[in-house]
């Protein structure tokens, strides 16, 4: 009789903590992430997310606990958990001076890959940067801008990306961009940690979903089990109304191009629904 194993995670954090003086950040975080997947750390500014994020991909030290990345322990390991992951901050990171394709050059340069131009131009491709690419970064628009920066991340294809609140202070349609190129990052079979104050971002990409609050996951599960932690709401009838963001993206389009007119004359009435 064979006897089937589990694939281990592709990270796996157990009792982490972390203080600073006398503010206790991190009070004892665990939770698994499978491989390939997209997992989401949920919570309010100051919920710790930003550290964890720092420990695992080693620029921290935790003051107890164990977490590996990738099967390397963070801590004995960092070297090699460094060559296996990419972190992407709150804020683009890429060189305004340079084109969009002089980012990706310089990157694969410094990773000392063969052929920096080829890997270039593949990216640019990947993430529809192509006609810009010629461009000086500092007249891209935000979203375009956070795609370049998370291409420039994928150089060297590390198997584990940690993007840290992606979307804060973009537009509704680059947050759209951003939540794309996030999928189709899993879907190629890259695990993604994500963290996020957005509530929407959890829900639309995550895989699982861990709360994390006052330095501790108060709750870690799939969308559909985390919705069934309450009841079931009252069906009444009720005229739906659209929401802000679909009146906006609406009338602009998606890309944020729209006719003489607008696209005020597609949109669609409210509907009423149970």
């Amino acid at each position: 009789m064979t006897t089937t194993h589990a694939p281990e995670p592709a990270i796996r954090v157990q009792g982490i903590e972390k203080s600073f003086k006398e503010l206790q950040v991190l009070r004892g975080v665990d939770f698994d992430v499978a491989r390939g997947s997209i997992f989401a750390l949920l919570g309010s500014n100051g919920a710790g997310k930003t550290t964890l994020v720092r420990i695992l991909s080693t620029l921290l030290k935790a003051d107890a606990g164990t977490a590996t990345v990738h099967g390397f322990d963070v801590a004995a390991k960092a070297g090699d958990v460094r060559e296996s992951i990419s972190l992407t901050g709150q804020f683009a990171a890429v060189d305004e001076v340079l084109t969009g394709r002089e980012n990706l050059v310089l990157v694969a340069k410094l990773r000392h890959l063969k052929n920096p131009g080829a890997i270039a131009d593949e990216l640019l491709a990947r993430f529809s940067l192509t006609d810009a690419g010629g461009r000086r970064s500092a007249t891209y628009s935000g979203g375009m801008r956070r795609r370049l920066d998370i291409a420039m991340s994928l150089i060297g294809n590390p198997p584990v990306i940690f993007l840290d609140e992606p979307t804060t202070g973009l537009d509704p349609q680059a947050r759209i961009e951003v939540w794309q190129t996030v999928k189709q990052l899993a879907q190629g079979g890259t695990t993604v940690l994500l963290t996020t104050q957005y509530l929407d971002e959890a829900e639309q990409l995550a895989d699982r979903i861990a709360i994390l609050h006052k330095g501790t996951i108060i709750q870690n599960g799939t969308l559909a089990e985390l919705k069934q932690l309450l009841p079931a709401a009252t069906v009444e009838y009720v005229e739906k109304q659209p929401t802000l963001e679909e009146v906006f993206l609406t009338l602009v389009g998606e890309t944020g191009e729209t006719g003489e007119t607008g696209a005020a004359a597609d949109a669609q009435p409210a509907r009423k629904e149970f």
